[in-house]
């Protein structure tokens, strides 16, 4: 059969809705200044569906860091990759600044997420290493270890017994092969909002011979009497041996950092493949790193009114009886039950009626029958967008129980 030929038959689990949903459910154009407020389809809506937790990504002085770093450097500079042509002061000093400011000894700059964490798993992993990670980890920790020829387990969801079950079978795997044991968890659980069990799983080392690596993503930044993540949050800073965050969730930018022990970071600049093999981060993005983490640590102003939010929205939807799982982060979900069918017309008549844009989550990514609807409150949300947002959920879910979007036919391109 053709390559393209047998592409084609098979649209796969999202592609299949393209032809209905595409500019609106999926690939939807927002415009205007990112921020609390944007425009969708030419109308002003309540923005939920970015991540710029403490409002930096318009943030006057991040604006104009960002300005006259252009402005000096251009978008090339420097070329090549750093171990080639593109190392500079300001690439070590961001590095090993957040290595510090998350309890590390020493750090390695990355020029993105998802990346980054697929090619730090990638390199730290042999054919006689075994991974142990948490079944509800990240898209990117899943194609990480797809890569991995050697063993593999995902332990039941936070299931601490689940995870024991499966070290005991590293150890015995390892114990023939000579290889290691890697934990991977998330610090926060992007749709889910929970937190990664870190503290009883750094409690199992006692037991267990394992490194552990957690992907902090919607961590780092809010959670944690500094920001730290969710490891001081928890207060088992000491005890998580390799720590990642991307800047694309509370510093509103491209790129990453992964922070650990100097010599093993030391052995990921020398064979992590995605950056010796790539361009260095451009100036402007560094520069624009550095001002954005400035803030992060010298504002907590931004982290109150952020938790301020949080609170307001979530206790808001509990008190008028929506189920928000256990969350206990930023990262908000309102679990309602419906079809697909339901899960579009609820959402086109939020959008278009009620002025709130939020994203939707339905089968195949969660079971048949489920909707989440995903919110994420920054620090530059109002208590009116909140009151809104909290309005129009009520009238949506009232309309969802009385059967109002059954039999919708969608059409937002009509």
């Amino acid at each position: 059969m053709d390559l393209f030929d047998k592409i084609l038959k098979q649209a796969g689990p999202l592609g299949k809705y393209a032809d209905a949903a595409e500019g609106y459910f999926m690939f939807p154009q927002l415009e205007g200044e990112l921020g609390n407020r944007m425009k969708f389809k030419g109308k002003e809506v309540i923005c939920w569906s970015i991540n710029n937790y403490l409002g930096l990504a318009n943030h006057p002085e991040v604006r104009k860091a960002d300005a006259e770093a252009a402005a000096r450097w251009g978008l090339a500079y420097p070329m090549g990759a750093r171990m080639m042509s593109g190392e500079t002061k300001l690439h070590k000093q961001l590095e090993t600044d957040l290595a510090h400011f998350v309890g590390k000894e020493d750090g390695y700059l990355l020029n993105y997420g998802y990346q980054g964490i697929l090619s730090v798993i990638d390199s730290l992993l042999g054919r006689h290493d075994v991974a142990v990670y948490d079944s509800e980890s990240h898209a990117c920790i899943v194609d990480a270890l797809r890569m991995h020829m050697g063993k593999r387990f995902a332990y039941n969801h936070n299931d601490m017994d689940s995870l024991e079950k499966h070290l005991r079978n590293a150890e015995r795997i390892t114990a023939e092969t000579g290889g290691g044991i890697l934990v991977i968890t998330e610090g926060v659980f992007g749709m889910r909002g929970d937190q990664g069990k870190l503290k009883e799983i750094v409690e199992l080392k006692k037991k267990y011979n394992f490194r552990l690596l957690i992907d902090d993503a919607h961590g780092f930044g809010m959670l944690g009497a500094t920001g730290a993540g969710a490891a001081e949050e928890q207060g088992v800073t000491e005890g998580v041996d390799l720590y990642f965050s991307t800047f694309a969730k509370s510093m509103a930018l491209i790129g990453a950092f992964i922070a650990g022990p100097k010599e093993i970071i030391r052995f990921l600049r020398y064979n992590m493949r995605s950056q010796i093999f790539a361009k260095s981060l451009p100036m402007p993005l560094v520069e624009g790193a550095i001002k954005r983490f400035e803030l992060l640590k010298t504002r907590p102003e931004l982290r109150t009114k952020l938790w301020e939010n949080v609170r307001m929205l979530q206790s808001g939807l509990k008190e008028r009886g929506f189920d928000i799982g256990d969350t206990n982060t930023c990262v908000t979900p309102v679990y309602m039950k419906g079809t697909v069918e339901d899960a579009t017309a609820l959402v086109q008549d939020m959008r278009d009626n009620y002025g709130v844009f939020c994203s939707i989550v339905v089968y195949p990514v969660i079971p048949k029958g489920m909707i989440i609807l995903r919110i994420i409150p920054t620090a530059v949300h109002t208590e009116e967008d909140i009151r809104i947002t909290l309005e129009a959920f009520t009238a949506v879910g009232d309309k969802l129980k009385a059967g109002a979007y059954a039999g919708h036919v969608f059409a937002t391109n009509a």
